[in-house]
């Protein structure tokens, strides 16, 4: 399913359903057809992307690519099917699959026991350096499978992880997250499909930080608290 939908973000007729209205940068939802398949797609254009003062301009949709990259090689499939696609109405960005979910249903109400499904989703924060993890950016679809969207301000050199969950702080690593942490640190050699991949979207001392953050939280295995000397949470929350 991935590959096709993958595919049809990448090649399928592109027609602009409306705009979403409440973000500082462009998003508009768009319907793919594609063969015999029509789903519903998020599309951020590199045009319509703010400039920032820590972010490179002109980046932020190569890094919404790069998350799903490092989502899929950690085997999480925490990003929803992600593209870097240049013919679009307004020119090239991202462009995500749709998730269709319950908005009201976000990180400050969940349960106590909801909120145990997490630990990826810190971990996946820690490692790719996020620094916008609102309560809102995290979803839940019909099934509820938890997915994870928004990731244009990730991958920065510098320490930028601003997130709304510090559930799990000073708590181990699960064994298993470890091993993966283990695996996609292997993954990102010289020549290897992964780094390749993520080089068209990153630039090279952004790909060797985020090699440094899988090595660092493999060996010391802990949830790290919020940095003392910053601000650690996002605004707004939601």
């Amino acid at each position: 399913m991935a590959a096709s939908t993958l595919s049809a973000l990448q090649s399928g007729r592109l027609t602009l359903q409306g705009e979403f209205i409440h973000g500082y940068n462009y998003a508009f939802l768009a319907q793919i057809t594609w063969q015999e398949k029509t789903l519903l797609a998020v599309y951020k254009p590199r045009e319509g992307e703010q400039p920032l003062w820590d972010f490179p301009d002109d980046t932020l949709a190569h890094r919404e690519v790069a998350a799903y990259l490092v989502s899929e090689a950690l085997g999480w499939e925490l990003v929803p099917p992600t593209v870097y696609r240049k013919d679009a109405p307004f020119g090239p960005g991202s462009l995500q699959l749709f998730i269709p979910h319950d908005p009201n249903r976000h990180y400050f109400n969940l349960s106590p026991e909801e909120r145990q499904r997490l630990r990826p989703v810190a971990l996946f924060d820690l490692l790719i350096n996020n620094a916008d993890r609102k309560g809102g950016h995290i979803l839940f679809d019909d099934e509820d499978k938890l997915w994870l969207i928004d990731h244009g301000l990730c991958f920065h050199v510098e320490d930028k992880l601003r997130t709304v969950i510090w559930d799990f702080i000073g708590e181990p690593i699960p064994k298993a997250l470890r091993a993966d942490l283990k695996r996609f640190h292997a993954l990102l050699q010289p020549s290897s499909e992964l780094l390749a991949a993520l080089e068209r979207h990153l630039a090279p001392a952004e790909i060797a930080a985020l090699k440094h953050r899988a090595a660092t939280l493999y060996q010391e295995g802990t949830f790290p608290p919020p940095p003392p000397n910053r601000r650690a949470f996002p605004y707004p929350p939601i």
